[in-house]
């Protein structure tokens, strides 16, 4: 049975973790793939014009999903706690 709970808090773990880095990285991978292309396409090798809109549109995940997020890893690790007495018998 306690293999069955390391597997199964792993997967829920990978699960979570998957949750609470999309919203940041999905939309942060566009925007770099976007700037990308257009430097591509005018030859225009500047490592600041990356940087600074990928830093813009994180910020912006981070005001508008923030909320969410942290009430999804606060509910996680509450999860986590309440199933030590079960591990601890």
């Amino acid at each position: 049975m306690e293999a069955d709970f390391f597997v199964a808090s792993a997967s829920h773990t990978m699960w979570i973790l998957m949750l609470a880095c999309a919203p940041l990285l999905i939309p942060t991978l566009v925007v770099g793939v976007l700037i990308g292309m257009v430097q591509a396409a005018t030859s225009i090798n500047e490592a600041t014009l990356t940087f600074v809109p990928k830093l813009i549109v994180f910020a912006l995940v981070i005001i508008l999903f923030g909320s969410a997020i942290l009430v999804l890893l606060t509910d996680f690790t509450q999860d986590i706690f309440a199933r030590i007495p079960e591990l601890v018998r």
